[in-house]
């Protein structure tokens, strides 16, 4: 392989672009160690919600949990915030201390896209939301019960 293309080791993380007027929302996907099907119940759900809640560097709009990876859309929650990958690593660690049972569980980074317009946010969305019919989870997104918002993320 030529090494101008090597294979990545590690996602890139790019700088949030900062537009006037426009809005900074971020697609993050996190993924399980070796995909194990561990997120998709009730107290996963409910710990990750309350972990989120609480890690307000960035905003979380809707985000859905797959049995073996977590998508969900984040804008800033404060002028001096830390990375993505930082406070991804941040609420995984808050997750483990309020469920031992989430120990080791993660991939050790994850991947994540700033939305470029409101056209690329809204396909993103809808994608996203097709992630349970895709795999033959649900028939009908709506009937996914392990998604949700935390807050409202609108594109201006």
């Amino acid at each position: 392989m030529d090494s101008r293309h090597a294979e990545r080791k590690r996602p890139a993380h790019c700088p949030v672009v900062e537009r006037h007027n426009r809005a900074s929302i971020l697609h993050v996907t996190v993924c399980t160690t070796e995909r194990r099907s561990v997120l998709a119940d009730e107290s996963t759900h409910a710990t990750l919600r309350a972990c989120w809640h609480d890690a307000t560097a960035w905003l979380i709009g809707y985000y859905l949990i797959m049995p073996d990876h977590v998508h969900l859309f984040c804008a800033p929650g404060t002028w001096d915030r830390p990375s993505v990958a930082s406070w991804v690593t941040y609420w995984r660690r808050m997750c483990t201390r309020h469920d031992p049972a989430l120990k080791g569980i993660w991939q050790s980074d994850c991947w994540d896209t700033q939305m470029r317009d409101g056209e690329h946010y809204r396909r993103k969305l809808e994608y996203v939301g097709l992630n349970p019919v895709r795999a033959g989870l649900v028939l009908r997104t709506e009937d996914w019960p392990y998604q949700g918002h935390i807050a409202d993320l609108p594109w201006i």
